[in-house]
């Protein structure tokens, strides 16, 4: 009798443990609160931004691509985290950037 005493009391306990634990985490949010990527349109800034930079390189092609450049070459990450290369507008070419917000920068 005694050890089904003990049994039970600790298990009460463990349980209220794991309530208690499962209260201090709350659910995962549905999406950011602060994409990086704020807009498919335009820029958020005039210059490229440093920062950690997740996009891929395809990813940034599509980004130069999605503004209206062709014949994009020579795309390379630098330091900062800015995918930098070639791209051509009309028929200019030009320097590209693009940010790890998805601004896409270009200068002739």
């Amino acid at each position: 009798m005694r050890a089904l005493l003990v049994l039970t009391t600790t298990a009460s306990l463990l349980v209220g443990s794991a309530l208690a634990v499962q209260n201090q985490n709350p659910p995962a949010q549905s999406g950011p609160n602060n994409p990086a990527v704020k807009t498919t349109e335009g820029n958020n800034a005039n210059a490229p931004v440093a920062g950690a930079n997740s996009f891929t390189e395809g990813q940034a092609k599509g980004r130069i691509e999605a503004q209206g450049y062709s014949k994009i070459s020579k795309l390379t990450k630098d330091k900062d985290g800015v995918w930098r290369g070639k791209a051509t507008k009309g028929n200019r070419q030009m320097d590209v950037s693009v940010d790890f917000q998805g601004n896409v920068v270009a200068k002739p």
